[in-house]
């Protein structure tokens, strides 16, 4: 049986999650306290120490770079999804870079406002010291007070996804790739905390998240009526 090891509210966690669930295999699920990944570094051999990392039998997978996508395309290889078609893979690529980078970077403070809620209290001091040391300190305080332009600029970022969505159901095709996946676990960290909702001004991108979190593979036709 696969086992993801992860931090619950984590992008990338979600992204594999949804990935996991979505293909229908049985799969455990193992957090892991942020305040310390000492068993990520065993798992890894020393050689990795971060969050998502899966265990498949003796296999252990784990991301090679902040570019890399080692763990989707590992998941996708052996459960047959077709996420990774050579047909997009320069859409792809281009795609997934701007999520990461730009959604990505606006989405994650607007959820760590609210982090003494989301952040289980035995790893909130860890929490904050990793923040602060990567971001600066008081930078949890900062976000907060600017959560309302940051909302404003999440909303302008996520307008392309908007425009891609008017004539299909996923963002390249009539069934989900990769970067449907990889735009489901940003937003599903932007709604982690409960005090957001999608953008009303984006009513595509809203359905296209509710018809991703009930898709189901199947093996023979992927394709979703629209």
């Amino acid at each position: 049986m696969i086992e993801l090891f992860q931090f619950p509210w984590s992008p990338y966690c979600i992204i594999q999650r949804r990935i996991l669930e979505f293909s229908g295999a049985r799969f455990k699920i193992t957090n892991i306290p942020c305040s310390d990944c000492s068993r990520i570094w065993k798992l890894s051999r020393q050689r990795y120490y971060c969050v998502p990392i899966i265990r498949d039998g003796q296999t252990v997978v784990f991301e090679v770079s902040e570019d890399s996508q080692v763990i989707a395309k590992y998941l996708d290889a052996k459960l047959r999804l077709r996420l990774f078609p050579r047909e997009v893979e320069g859409e792809q690529s281009i795609l997934w870079r701007y999520i990461e980078n730009e959604v990505e970077a606006v989405g994650f403070k607007l959820n760590d406002v609210y982090w003494r809620e989301v952040v289980p209290a035995a790893d909130q001091a860890g929490f904050v010291r990793h923040k602060e040391r990567k971001f600066g300190r008081g930078c949890l305080e900062q976000w907060r007070r600017q959560r309302k332009e940051l909302l404003a600029q999440f909303t302008q970022r996520l307008e392309p996804f908007e425009k891609m969505l008017w004539n299909r159901p996923f963002l390249l095709a009539h069934e989900p790739r990769f970067v449907d996946f990889d735009l489901f676990g940003i937003l599903g960290n932007f709604l982690y905390s409960g005090h957001y909702r999608l953008p009303p001004a984006h009513p595509r991108l809203r359905k296209w998240h509710a018809r991703l979190a009930a898709a189901q593979h199947s093996a023979g036709n992927d394709k979703v009526p629209f």
